[in-house]
Order: structure tokens, then sequence, then C-alpha cells
């Protein structure tokens, strides 16, 4: 046991000499394994070691009983210990996980919380290759795609580490009973309510008794070979993402035809990393969520919206959106002065105006959509979203035209349409974003004063997977104003 965990410490990198790593213990067989053959490896690498204990109280005395079993441990040993107390049923009930779920979250979010602040630099788990081989199978009856199937990493990139990952269940009571070291058996884990346990205790010996005894071991390899493949995808993903991936928090858009014209391995991958920016993680994320998203991309049909766990995703104008549920934001109509930038509620811009001095020679370089004739406007200019049945007549149009008609031919998204500013002047809409000033209001060479628009929109992001972070990018306007590619 000892040579099998030191190999698999070396083999993944997990620690360098002096770290401080924490080792949650929970009182049952893996976990007490695990403290023992690290305090046991600890100088080898000189680490600093504690004890981490989390009681989800979901078993009244039975919990208490572990949780003093786990601090006896310790003090025996001579570690510190931290014990964390969350009330899990109740957070089940607010968040509408499963117990099990909600008391992962609450282990995660404590481990997490202690390597975050600089207190451990690793957190060690006693999950095993049979925990491994259970949940390659699980996520497979659940319909998982290749990266569910890859399993738990030995090591993940927030500091959580496996160094039993490559040991068996059976292998570690083995160590244990031969060292005399007792153990905690939870009442819980023996419960075919939770549907690990129906795997553990049921289907997996059944399948290994009927089909292959090798089977937990063929499971973990799979986990591994997943693991390869998803590294590899990882840089064919990234170049592919590059500057398609666009962020407009809390939403992510990208185009439709750009993920239906992709190899469909790697558009299930693009469609995987934009879910995980806009929900935050992938939790309840299956392989059939992502192909509901792929559908919609390549569907005929230009318009339509998929609800998936935790996300809505929408389609308009060859543009995708994936978003968690909002309500729809109100309307706004708000009075304005000059000069001075002006906020548009919900649509991720601001309005500035200035006015031009009189006789000013504008030199007509600006974009004529930006210049007002002050002098023909009249009372309160103010800011308002677009409403239906809005029309006017931009510069250049013969006639008056529905804004919605303008918003089609344009290629503006309708989640975008909802927000979209305007001005307007005694009812009379003078100047709408993108499409200009009204034929009437527009600055002319005989003006003597101009209001300059300007349109400052949020810089929008793309995902830059080489470096793990959002970066700008910079939506390019032709001669009209219109953003390159559409609603952008």
């Amino acid at each position: 046991m000892l040579a099998r965990v030191a190999e698999t410490i070396e083999r993944f990198g997990m620690f360098v000499r002096g770290q401080r790593v924490g080792v949650a213990v929970s009182g049952g067989a893996d976990s007490v394994c695990l403290l023992h053959v690290l305090l046991e490896l600890a100088p080898r690498w000189d680490l600093q070691l504690s004890v981490l204990h989390v009681d989800h109280r979901l078993r009244g005395a039975e919990s208490d009983a572990d949780a003093q079993f786990v601090s006896a441990l310790a003090k025996g040993l001579g570690l510190e210990i931290r014990c964390h107390r969350a009330e899990v049923r109740d957070l089940s009930l607010e968040t509408g996980d499963n117990l099990e779920q909600a008391a992962r979250q609450v282990r995660r979010a404590f481990f997490l919380g202690l390597i975050q602040s600089g207190v451990l630099d690793w957190v060690a788990l006693g999950h095993t290759r049979s925990d491994q081989a259970e949940t390659v199978l699980f996520r497979f009856l659940r319909g998982a795609g290749t990266a569910g199937l890859a399993g738990m990493r030995p090591c993940s990139a927030e500091g959580l580490v496996r160094p039993l990952i490559q040991a068996g269940r059976a292998e570690v009571e083995q160590f244990l009973r031969d060292r005399g070291i007792a153990w905690r058996d939870d009442s819980s884990n023996r419960d075919l309510s939770f549907a690990r346990n129906r795997i553990r205790h049921d289907l997996l010996p059944a399948l290994k008794r009927d089909w292959n005894p090798a089977l937990e071991g063929i499971l973990a390899r799979a986990a591994q070979v997943a693991q390869d493949e998803e590294d590899y995808w990882r840089s064919v993903v990234e170049e592919a993402a590059a500057g398609n991936l666009v962020a407009r928090p809390p939403a992510v858009l990208f185009r439709a035809d750009w993920l239906a014209g992709l190899n469909p391995a790697v558009a299930r991958r693009v469609t995987r990393a934009a879910i995980q920016r806009a929900k935050g993680d992938l939790r309840r994320i299956d392989l059939q969520h992502v192909e509901q998203i792929l559908e919609l991309a390549r569907s005929h049909r230009g318009e339509g919206r998929r609800q998936i766990p935790g996300l809505e995703a929408c389609r308009s104008c060859q543009w995708m959106r994936l978003s968690p549920p909002t309500q729809e934001p109100g309307d706004y109509d708000l009075e304005l002065s000059a000069p001075g930038p002006h906020a548009a509620p919900g649509a991720g811009c601001e309005v500035e105006l200035e006015l031009l001095p009189p006789r000013i020679d504008c030199g007509y370089n600006e974009r004529e959509g930006e210049l007002l004739d002050w002098g023909r406007i009249s009372g309160t200019l103010r800011l308002r979203n677009g409403r239906p049945g809005d029309r006017y007549r931009p510069v250049g149009h013969a006639t008056e035209a529905s804004i919605g008609a303008l918003f089609r031919e344009a290629g503006v998204p309708r989640w975008e349409r909802r927000q979209w500013p305007l001005l307007t002047c005694g009812g009379q809409i003078v100047w709408v974003a993108r499409f200009g000033p009204a034929a009437g209001y527009a600055a002319t060479p005989e003006s003597r004063s101009v209001l300059k628009v300007r349109e400052i929109r949020k810089m929008p992001e793309y995902f830059d997977l080489k470096f793990g972070r959002w970066r700008p990018i910079v939506i390019e306007r032709d001669s009209a104003g219109r953003a390159g590619g559409g609603g952008l």
C-alpha cells in the first residue's frame, strides 16, 4: 500500500517538499487509511499534515460519534484538526439538490476555502480505484460523454488530490486489518435509496460476477484513458473557441452557424466550455443537454430556445445565447440633460451627449448617426427602451420604418431588442442606437448647434482557454455602424 501510494504521488506530482496538506477524514476505512499512509510517507516530502472533518448533521448521534472518533484519532496522532458542521438537509431543501449533492457541495466549499485563504496548499481525499469505477459506471448510466467518463482526476487544478486513486477498497481494508487500525462504518453507505449505493452493492458486484471479475480495474483504466483524451482535446478546443465565445455577463454568446460547422467532437467540447462559463459549473449537465444545444444550433429554423439545468439556451439571428434564467427586465424612461453620459438600464451601454459650440466646423468626419440638430429639439430629451410598434424614419430612408424590421434586417438578436436605447422628444423618436437620428432631426451644414450622441457599449470578452480567462474582444463596425457578423 505504501509503495502504491508513493508511486501515485510521484506519477502525478501531487506534492512539493514542505507543503501543508489537509487530510479529509470522515472516519470511514478509506479516509482513515489515507491518513495513516500519508503520515508514514510525509517525511519523504516533509509534509505538514492536519486533519479535516465535516459533520453533515444527517445521522444524529451517529454523526456526533464520527466527529468524536476523528477528533480522538487526530489527537492520538498529534495532528491539528479542523471541524466544520453544516445542516446539509436544510441546504438540500434550499438548493433543490439531493442530499448527496448538497453534502458534496458543503465539503467542497470547506476544503477550497482553506486552500484559497492560504491555510493549506492541498486537501487530500480518500477516493479509491473502487470509487473511480463506481463514478464512471454511474456517469455512463446517466448518459455522460467522454469528459464525464474521465471520472475523478488524481489532481485537480483547485488543489484537491487523491493519493488512493490506484488502490482498491479491499486493499484499503486489508491494510487497516493488518495493522489493527479501527474505523467507523457509515450506515448511510448501506442505504439503497441512494443511486451510488445501488451501484456499489448491487449492480457492480453482479457485473463482476456475471461478466468480468476485473471490471473495477477496467473502468478505472477507462477513466484514465478518457482523462488523457480530454487533456489532448483541450488545445483543440482552445483553438476553436478563441475569439468565438463572447462573454456578456451573465451570458455567453456565439454564432450558431460557427458551432454547427465544427467537427461534432470539437463542437461538444466547445459547448461544454460555454455551459461551464455561463453556469459556473457542469453540475447536472449530461451529454443529452450538450446535444440539445447542438441541435438548436444546427436547426434550419432561425429562432428557438432550450432549457437545460441552470441555463436557458436561446437562438436568434444566427446568434446563440446561454444564460441563467432571469426575469424579463422592465421598461425604462429617463429624463436626460446634456452634456454627460447616461446609462441605459439593462442594455449594457451608456449614451453620451455632447453639445458642440455654435457654428462649429464638425467636418462631418463623425459618423452621420451621431449628430443631431440641437436647434430642432424643443422640450425634454428622454432616453427609453424600444417598445412594440415603435416607428421612425432614419436618415437615408424615404419612409418610416418599424424598428422591429430594422432589427431583423440588421440581425439584432431578440434578447438585445428589449432594452435597446433610443432618444425621444415630445413623444417623437429622434435617435435610435446603431440606426442613427430621425431624418427630421439630423444635423446639417446649416445647423447652428449640434448635439453629438455616442453609444458606449461595455466591451465584451472571449474565453481564452489557453490561459483559462476571458479577454476583451473588439467589435468592428462598418461605415453604417453595423457590428461585424450581426448582433454584437
